[in-house]
């Protein structure tokens, strides 16, 4: 839907949302901007995410959009994404770690890793962690992990996190997802008393370019149908954005704009300890 802007606590709050060229990114960064926030879409492909930005301008009619490439299976990509956001936006106050992939096969980044596990863990995790101090000077701010209620079959094989011995697309992506939510939790925890806060969500089963081209045709034409639109699958992923009930509110997990209990794994604080140091090494980070 088009029309003017709703008077919001958004306005004048520079939003970055991640994975914007479509799907639920695309509908997060459109309702967004509609809230009156400068959006920032991070998008892999330029010409989508100009695409993308020309389609909320026509939506909003003067909204604040701008895009910027970024590539989370590139770790030197996402540094250079966080070097430019911060030089033009020096204070930030919501990042939506939006962006991720499904794939069957097992598939390599540049940097040596397995996919699924960098594009929708630790590039996300690099990412935020060089966007905090843009967060801290926003603050009070907002970091959203956009998650997936199939972590609950999750499991962190610190053995084998890279799939090299034996692999599985569903158990790399239910890895990924549990990651993210161990990842929010002691994010939160660490973050607690800089007024920057991490939540995680469910945005619900969403027909979106996840897993395209990953299951047979007749598959698709069965089970798309029954998926709900990107626009509903957003509507989690802007409330926890900017809700104003939210302020404060940090670690929580959510679906279907409420609270609900992420899996009990989830809450291994010691699992959540490990993953964040081995984390900090396969980014690059100091520990």
């Amino acid at each position: 839907m088009g029309g003017e802007r709703v008077a919001s606590p958004m306005a004048g709050r520079v939003c970055i949302v991640t994975g914007a060229s479509s799907g639920i990114g695309k509908e997060t960064a459109a309702g967004l901007t509609r809230l009156g926030a400068t959006v920032v879409l991070a998008c892999r492909d330029p010409r989508k995410g100009e695409a993308v930005r020309q389609e909320i301008l026509t939506q909003t009619g003067d909204g604040e959009v701008e895009r910027a490439a970024l590539d989370l299976a590139s770790l030197r990509s996402v540094r250079a994404f966080a070097a430019d956001a911060i030089a033009r936006h020096p204070r930030t106050h919501v990042l939506v770690n939006n962006a991720g992939i499904f794939s069957r096969s097992r598939r390599v980044t540049e940097d040596g890793l397995e996919s699924q596990f960098q594009v929708n863990y630790l590039g996300p995790f690099l990412l935020t962690h060089l966007l905090l101090p843009a967060l801290e000077a926003g603050a009070p701010s907002r970091i959203v992990n956009v998650s997936s209620a199939a972590h609950t079959g999750g499991r962190i094989d610190f053995a084998d996190l890279q799939g090299e011995r034996e692999y599985s697309g569903f158990r790399a992506y239910n890895q990924s997802k549990l990651a993210q939510v161990l990842f929010t939790r002691e994010l939160a925890r660490r973050l607690e008393g800089t007024r920057v806060t991490a939540n995680a969500l469910h945005p619900g089963v969403i027909r979106t370019n996840l897993g395209r081209g990953e299951f047979p045709r007749a598959f698709d034409l069965l089970v798309r149908p029954f998926m709900k639109s990107p626009m509903k699958g957003a509507r989690t992923p802007i409330f926890v954005a900017s809700s104003p009930a939210l302020d404060g509110v940090s670690g929580r997990y959510f679906a279907k704009m409420r609270e609900v209990a992420s899996s009990p794994v989830s809450q291994d604080a010691a699992a959540a300890r490990r993953l964040w140091d081995l984390s900090l090494r396969m980014a690059g980070l100091e520990p």
